[in-house]
């Protein structure tokens, strides 16, 4: 009887060795976890020269988490560096652009890193980072069309101009007197292609996509407006950032990390992204 008690003690002290063992490695396990952990950002990668889609591989590209080919863009080297920083591995998960939001406040995605810009509206639902490109608003139109030639807002009346859906590009169209405000549209390529058959005679345009659909397109122009004769905006509707959810704990960091890249840089990021972009978007 006292051997079979002497045993159970034995067993007990056994176990509670192990747990105590656990207990002490659960620490280290979750901060690998933390370090090592993945960073799903969501974008359109049908945005060029922000995002895009592309079938081939490049030790710029990041693999599209649900397969059907390989990010590149602007966007997609400013989610590696912050990945980079952040100590997490970059996931692209392709999104819908009216998904965007969604996606991250149900916590399907970590961040939003889609040239998006931290409008007052969509302040009032998720948080931004400190902007990572600033840019201002242009008119894509046919290169021979009836407006290549405009200079000024003025000069559209009578124009039918679009822009993207859920966008502030679209709102801004109510500033040209006199316009044919079109319905508007959910994909870039989808205004390129009414663009080309003439169903509409301009969409707006943040001036680094406009380069990439004249780059792609030779058809295509842009007005491009002089100091006063163009878009009236506040300075965060023409700035893009890093859409976060609200009380996100890595946003101090995020700030950290995009302010160490210089501006020059930025712009070189940027016109690299412009010359590699593919000839056609899917």
């Amino acid at each position: 009887m006292k051997k079979f008690t002497v045993l159970l003690l034995v067993i007990a002290i056994a176990v509670s060795l192990i747990g105590f063992a656990a207990c002490s490695s659960a620490p280290a396990a979750s901060e690998a976890a933390q370090t090592n952990g993945e960073f799903k950002v969501g974008l359109e990668c049908n945005y060029a020269p922000f995002n895009w889609t592309q079938t081939d591989e490049t030790e710029m590209t990041v693999p599209i988490s649900s397969g059907g080919g390989f990010a590149d863009g602007y966007d997609v080297q400013i989610a590696k560096k912050v990945a980079e920083g952040l100590g997490k591995e970059l996931v692209i998960v392709k999104t819908e652009w009216d998904g965007l939001i969604p996606a991250l406040l149900s916590k399907k995605i970590d961040a939003i890193i889609a040239g998006m810009s931290p409008t007052a509206e969509r302040k009032e639902t998720i948080d931004f980072s400190d902007p990572y490109y600033t840019s201002e608003l242009v008119i894509v139109v046919k290169k021979d069309g009836a407006f290549a030639g405009a200079k000024s807002l003025d000069d559209f009346a009578g124009a039918k101009i679009t822009a993207q859906l859920d966008t502030f590009h679209y709102t801004v169209i109510d500033q040209i007197t006199g316009v044919e405000k079109q319905t508007a549209m959910e994909t870039f390529p989808a205004m390129i292609v009414a663009l080309a058959a003439g169903k509409i005679d301009g969409y707006i345009s943040e001036l680094p996509g406009a380069v990439s659909a004249v780059e792609a397109n030779p058809d295509l122009s842009y007005v491009q407006f002089a100091e006063g004769s163009g878009f009236e905006t506040n300075p965060e509707d023409v700035q893009v950032a890093i859409g976060i959810r609200q009380g996100d704990e890595n946003k101090d960091k995020m700030n950290e990390i995009l302010a160490t890249i210089p501006q020059d840089e930025r712009e070189q990021m940027m016109e690299d992204a412009v010359a590699r972009q593919p000839v056609s978007q899917e």
